[in-house]
């Protein structure tokens, strides 16, 4: 995303955070002390964990945060951690950015306010796309989503 949009974006939340962000955060797995994000050689997130909480990454409030401050690239940690990830049996999956939403509150931007991005998810034989929910502002324990797997590569 260029300045100019991301500018454009970030006004247009400061005039409808009054509204449309309450001042608590509906986020509930943000943690902190998370420790910091392995890249590997492949340039994917090292992820050791998988989550047993089936609105992880599924539900807005359960997003994937893959906090993103300490590069100058706001999609790369997004690519490393899908990058990282495969069908439930292993497949390659594909994946695209559908939208940004869900305004909340954060510490994290000048303005106050941050948005999740959503990511749709495909792979040979699947039946339906699966959609997921990241968040570049927030720290969290990296884990695979239910239903997906690592990608051995």
């Amino acid at each position: 995303m260029n300045n100019i949009k991301k500018t454009f974006l970030f006004l247009a939340l400061a005039l409808l955070s009054g509204s449309c962000v309450s001042t608590k955060s509906t986020l509930k797995n943000v943690d902190d002390n998370a420790p910091n994000l392995v890249v590997t050689k492949d340039n994917t997130f090292v992820i050791t964990k998988y989550s047993d909480d089936k609105k992880y990454g599924y539900d807005e409030d359960y997003p994937i945060n893959i906090f993103y401050r300490n590069t100058l690239n706001d999609k790369i940690n997004q690519e490393r951690f899908l990058n990282a990830l495969a069908g439930p049996k292993g497949e390659k999956i594909t994946y695209s950015k559908l939208e940004s939403c869900c305004p909340f509150p954060t510490k994290r931007t000048d303005l106050g306010a941050g948005l999740l991005d959503v990511y749709e998810l495909k792979w040979e034989g699947q039946k339906k796309p699966i959609k997921l929910y990241l968040n570049i502002f927030e720290k969290g324990v990296l884990m695979v989503p239910v239903g997906l797997s690592l990608n051995k590569k």
